[in-house]
């Protein structure tokens, strides 16, 4: 099965900017968290989107050059594959063609009442492939 990608456009905002004059590490974090919520929101039915909350496990980022302020930056977010209550992502962040960062993440399906871990139906998991 081949996953279907999720392009979410991030917008620099001065506070992302530190010291340095360029994103701060911490910022990318932020962008993916929103990207992969998006591309949940995106892809699953409503009635799912509703019941379940998503939680992040571990997020393993490799930066390759620096963004900038007023940098039109896009995440293209991939799931990898969903295992019990855990999903596990691929986002690769990106101005034009250069790669900014890649990072690998897993995730945690939570029943959004009980806040259990919770598995997805196979026809929800489908959607995203």
């Amino acid at each position: 099965m081949t996953a279907l990608p999720h392009q979410y456009p991030i917008a620099v905002d001065p506070a992302d900017i530190d010291f340095m004059g360029h994103v701060n590490n911490a910022s990318y974090l932020k962008w993916v968290q929103h990207a992969v919520v998006s591309h949940w929101e995106k892809l699953a039915p409503a009635e799912a989107v509703a019941e379940h909350l998503w939680v992040a496990l571990k997020h393993e980022i490799t930066y390759r050059k620096p963004a900038f302020l007023n940098d039109e930056v896009i995440a293209t977010v991939i799931l990898e594959k969903v295992q019990g209550a855990r999903a596990f992502y691929e986002t690769v962040i990106r101005r034009g063609e250069e790669v900014l960062a890649e990072v690998k993440s897993s995730w945690c399906c939570l029943d959004a009442e009980t806040l259990r871990p919770a598995r997805l139906a196979k026809n929800v998991v489908d959607r995203f492939f």
